[in-house]
Formats: C-alpha cells, structure tokens, sequence
C-alpha cells in the first residue's frame, strides 16, 4: 500500500513539473485545494493508464521497440499522456494535453522527473 501512495505522489509529483514547464498542458480550476485534489486524481488515473494499457501497448509494439533501440517509448509515453488527457476529459477533470507534440515532450519530462523522485522517495511495503 504504501508503495502504490509513493508512485501516485511521485506521478503528481511529475505532472506537476509537467504543467509548470510546458504551456500546452493544463490544470485549471479554481481554488489550489481543488487544482490539487485534481492533480492527485490525475494522477491516480495516468498510474492506472500506465499499469492496465502501457504494458499491452509495449507487447503489441515489441518489434518497434528492438528495431528503434527503444525510441518509441517516447511515443508510447506520449499515447499514454494523451490517453490520460482524454479520460481526465470523460471524468471531469480539468487537465488538458494539447496534441502530439507537447504529449511526447510531456512524456519525457515526467518519465524523468518521475524517475527521480521514485529514487528520492522510500519505497518498501
């Protein structure tokens, strides 16, 4: 339990870097308490994007992934981010990718930062 606590705050940790960087992506609303609240439910739904859909995509991408040494994990780190966008939109929430572009360098500044608060951040059950 208390590693599933430390990845959803190290994911909103990283969306968090995320939106302040990068212009195209967005968390409206209105008070901090509930931009915060929604950056935590963001985030909740961006780890279960990455746990249910991420692994099946990496299957089905396998041959991409040895023939481009891994380069399309930018790519499929961008789909997950637009896939998060677009179901943050079916449940109400006010985050926002706009296209491509801004989801593959959204993706590779979370993957980082993710990376390294995951390092900084106890991890054990």
């Amino acid at each position: 339990m208390k590693n599933f606590v430390v990845k959803t705050i190290a994911n909103a940790g990283a969306l968090a870097v995320a939106i302040w960087l990068i212009q195209d992506i967005t968390l409206s609303g209105g008070s901090t308490g509930r931009k915060a609240l929604t950056l935590i439910l963001v985030a909740l739904l961006f780890g279960l994007v990455n746990f249910v859909v991420k692994p099946i995509v990496k299957l089905l991408t396998l041959p991409l992934f040895i023939l481009t040494l891994g380069l399309i994990t930018l790519v499929v780190n961008a789909l997950m981010l637009l896939l998060t966008s677009w179901l943050a939109g079916l449940f109400n929430l006010s985050f926002h990718v706009e296209g491509f572009w801004t989801a593959v360098l959204g993706g590779l500044i979370i993957s980082i930062v993710s990376w390294a608060l995951n390092v900084i951040l106890p991890d054990e059950d």
